[in-house]
């Protein structure tokens, strides 16, 4: 069996889902950090940037950090895990997904759950351009998704992959869909609806038709957007179709490498099948750890370090 117990326990203050979310999404603060951008070609001519930061003795060791729906590279859950993680001898190579470092991407189609042939773009690059011995991924939220799919797809790993952690993982997109639609995430969901769709309105200029005003008009939810937009950018019939191929839940069974997912009970973003039960107890290499509390990509603990990013290096140094 591989569900596993949590003795996460914090302050009474954020054992509310809400505090928590809102506290690390919003106001957490990480500083005495730096990162160098690194831009990474794609062989379809469009490209993601990297951002580095780096331990201060070479160990052989990295990490790649995978970030949220419209997150980026400096997010405070991405720079507090690569700063834990490079004070304990990793390097870090934070990923910023295709448009979301800035600067508009090249291509019509962007980044979503499913796009492991950008995660697998990053893993090439990064082995054969750089001398290390020991790979790591940790996914978050959309990450946490296609990082658990990249492993359970069927591709041949490198041998220097050791292990892969999710946090706040949606790995059924439907179910964690009808959570984030509920009235009482309806500012989450608001918000995430808002910056999607300026970026939609920042692409228009590259492809008026393709993106005409009547379209983005249309958009009044989450499913709206990836009917209107990520399914059609990315070769899906409609949303439903997006969520069904690109969940991450179908390909835990085929996971060969130690996986430990955590998600919190009280994360309101995730829906019941979100917590993968049956799926970790059948696969010997994936763990699964609900705490009781921890909310969507918060779980507060002392010295302004997550729980989560702790639970990281420690799962990651015990392969």
């Amino acid at each position: 069996m591989a569900v596993i117990p949590s003795d996460y326990s914090p302050p009474l203050l954020f054992r509310n889902g809400h505090v928590s979310t809102v506290y690390y999404g919003l106001f957490r603060k990480i500083d005495n950090f730096q990162q160098q951008r690194e831009r990474l070609e794609l062989a379809d001519r469009d490209f993601m940037d990297l951002d580095w930061s780096y331990a201060d003795k070479n160990s052989g060791k990295v990490v790649i950090l995978l970030h949220g729906l419209e997150g980026h590279g400096q997010r405070p859950y991405i720079t507090g895990s690569a700063k834990h993680f490079n004070q304990a001898g990793y390097d870090c190579c934070a990923v910023n997904f295709r448009g979301c470092s800035g600067e508009p991407n090249r291509l019509y189609r962007s980044y979503h759950s499913g796009a492991t042939e950008d995660l697998d773009a990053v893993v090439k690059h990064i082995l054969g351009s750089k001398a290390y011995s020991e790979l790591y991924i940790k996914g978050i939220s959309l990450g946490g998704n296609m990082v658990l799919k990249y492993a359970g797809e069927g591709r041949e790993l490198p041998p220097s992959l050791k292990a892969i952690m999710a946090v706040s993982a949606p790995v059924d997109l439907y179910s964690s869909l009808k959570a984030l639609m509920g009235w009482k995430n309806i500012p989450y969901a608001r918000r995430f609806r808002k910056h999607l769709v300026a970026k939609l309105k920042a692409k228009q200029p590259q492809f008026p038709e393709l993106l005409p005003d009547h379209e983005i008009q249309k958009i009044k939810t989450l499913k709206d957007f990836d009917d209107i937009y990520t399914s059609r950018a990315h070769g899906f019939t409609d949303a439903l179709d997006y969520y069904a191929r690109c969940s991450s839940l179908q390909f835990l069974h085929n996971i060969k490498i130690r996986t430990l997912i955590i998600n919190a009970r009280n994360d309101s973003f995730l829906g019941p099948e979100c917590y993968p039960y049956k799926e970790a107890e059948a696969n010997e290499y994936v763990f699964l750890e609900v705490p009781e509390y921890g909310g969507h990509v918060g779980f507060y603990d002392a010295q302004n370090i997550a729980y989560t990013e702790k639970r990281a290096l420690k799962f990651f140094e015990q392969i």
